[in-house]
């Protein structure tokens, strides 16, 4: 049965494993499909995501499985079928950020809004679609995991991940929140990656220049 066909009848059927009713689309990626749906047992509503057997691994699957943190969408179950695994998880009312601030809808956010975005941490991480799991090996060594525009310069370089890889790309978040994209999104993939490095080696030797001229103590 072709891929087309699987999720034509998926649609139809209204119902995953007699639990889950399906409804809208919601959502669509290079991988995959998401859908709202209703549990059938408390009625609460729920996302379900429809991935390809041939875009995921088992091993993408026992990270999502893994993951328990308030700011992670909760992952709730699975079920697979010939073609395709239907991952169950949170539903999150207000849906994703990145939709929320195209042109055609709400825009850039106001600066204080993003603030109490990444204040008080109303927001939820939910697509992993490029993600690993990390030995502690891999941390320190050369491991390249993440989506280019939100990638630290460290992680590009393969100099190993720590906690500043992440509030970078936190920050990369408050500019996209801000502007509607993250930064160098204007140029492609592999040239942003190279002006994230190229420019922060700039600033690194612009504050050396600085401190070593007496105009500026550092601490």
């Amino acid at each position: 049965m072709s891929r087309q066909a699987t999720t034509t009848a998926f649609t139809k059927s209204k119902t995953l494993d007699n639990k889950y009713m399906l409804g809208d689309e919601i959502g669509k990626g290079a991988y995959g499909r998401v859908y709202k749906g209703l549990d059938l047992e408390n009625g609460d509503f729920v996302a379900i995501k429809q991935v390809s057997l041939e875009n995921i691994a088992q091993e993408d699957l026992n990270i999502i499985m893994n993951l328990n943190h308030k700011n992670i969408v909760k992952y709730l179950g699975s079920s697979k079928t010939k073609s395709h695994l239907h991952i169950v998880l949170e539903y999150v009312e207000n849906g994703s950020l990145a939709n929320i601030i195209k042109p055609n809808k709400f825009g850039p956010f106001p600066e204080s809004l993003v603030a109490v975005y990444i204040a008080q941490g109303l927001v939820k991480l939910a697509d992993f679609g490029v993600a690993t799991k990390l030995t502690e090996a891999d941390v320190n060594t050369h491991s390249v995991v993440g989506t280019p525009y939100w990638m630290a310069p460290e992680v590009i370089e393969m100099a190993g991940v720590c906690a500043a890889s992440d509030i970078w790309s936190v920050g990369c978040t408050v500019i996209e929140l801000l502007t509607c994209v993250p930064p160098y999104y204007d140029l492609q993939p592999m040239p942003a990656l190279f002006r994230i490095v190229q420019k922060l080696i700039a600033a690194v030797v612009a504050v050396i220049a600085v401190e070593r001229s007496g105009a500026v103590a550092f601490k």
